[in-house]
């Protein structure tokens, strides 16, 4: 059980928890949904990316919603993944010479947009791990 009550206010469980600040969670859902969509990186590349963080930030929900899939890596999500661990293991402190490797396979725009994925996707699974949001039957 989340620690405070949902709201009445969000279509998911993790929205009712920010519900509580309609307009927070209004815009956090509006960025979230801007960042997940396909922009200079795929929607699945972002997803194993997502699927990646989950399984260190401590928010079941998160978890619940998928591993990462190694089978379905190209060479891009690979390098997109590798620097979401080396992320998670530096806890945001990256290395230049990983920064120089990722460099080799992506863009500026592609790095950026990465980097802003990374760190929006982190800060929501650290809400659900704070909240102690649980895993529903559905997200199973």
């Amino acid at each position: 059980m989340a620690r405070i009550e949902e709201s009445q206010f969000g279509a998911t469980p993790f929205q009712r928890l920010l519900g509580h600040n309609k307009e927070i969670m209004i815009m956090w859902s509006r960025l979230g949904n801007e960042l997940e969509k396909e922009g200079k990186l795929t929607a699945h590349l972002k997803e194993q990316v997502r699927r990646t963080l989950a399984q260190s930030s401590g928010c079941a929900y998160c978890k619940a919603k998928g591993k990462p899939e190694p089978n379905l890596y190209d060479e891009k999500i690979s390098i997109a993944v590798g620097f979401a661990e080396v992320f998670i293991k530096q806890k945001g402190d990256v290395p230049d010479a990983i920064f120089k490797v990722i460099k080799e396979y992506m863009s500026d725009g592609e790095i950026s947009e990465l980097c802003a994925f990374i760190t929006f996707a982190t800060a929501s699974q650290y809400f659900g791990a704070i909240m102690k949001l649980e895993a529903q039957a559905t997200d199973i």
